[in-house]
């Protein structure tokens, strides 16, 4: 009898890097992705992004990325909400990473088979704009001192649980 395997289907999981300030965060979550096949990447606002504003490719992100960032799709959006909106429009779910009085735990987060993980920088965190555009906003509870993770380790703890 002949093997019969449950076909699976393919996601479409897309980051959006809100406000990211440093560039060796964003190469290493550009390295991450890869590794996991995200679909795209949007770098917003300040965000830098793996080419420049003047076409050069930016050695800083092109170092840790190690060509990951020439691998997985990415653009540059000024309108984060504008973008969750089309998004929505098109039945992602809206994930959120950030710490928050109605937050879930990373653990018990289901993703669909689209979805969009939002990110964000190293100081305040996702934009409240963004975090009420979410269907979920995931916490990676801490048993340390520290109040966070850096974001590109957050990352990777949040996407590795989530896509494997």
């Amino acid at each position: 009898m002949p093997n019969k395997k449950k076909k699976e289907t393919k996601k479409d999981i897309r980051i959006l890097l809100d406000n990211i300030r440093s560039a060796y965060n964003v190469g290493s979550i550009f390295r991450t992705a890869e590794a996991l096949g995200i679909s795209k990447i949007y770098c917003l606002n300040t965000t830098p992004t793996p080419i420049d504003r003047f076409g050069r490719i930016r050695g800083d992100i092109a170092k840790v990325a190690l060509g990951a960032e020439k691998l997985v799709e990415w653009g540059h959006v000024k309108g984060g909400v504008n973008l969750v909106k089309d998004l929505k429009r098109q039945k992602f779910q809206i994930i959120s990473l950030e710490q928050a009085t109605n937050s879930l735990d990373y653990k018990k987060v289901k993703i669909h088979s689209k979805a969009l993980v939002i990110l964000g920088n190293e100081v305040g965190g996702v934009s409240k704009k963004l975090l009420k555009s979410s269907d979920i906003i995931a916490e990676i509870p801490l048993n340390g001192r520290k109040e966070s993770l850096n974001v590109s380790v957050a990352a990777g703890v949040f996407l590795f649980r989530i896509l494997n």
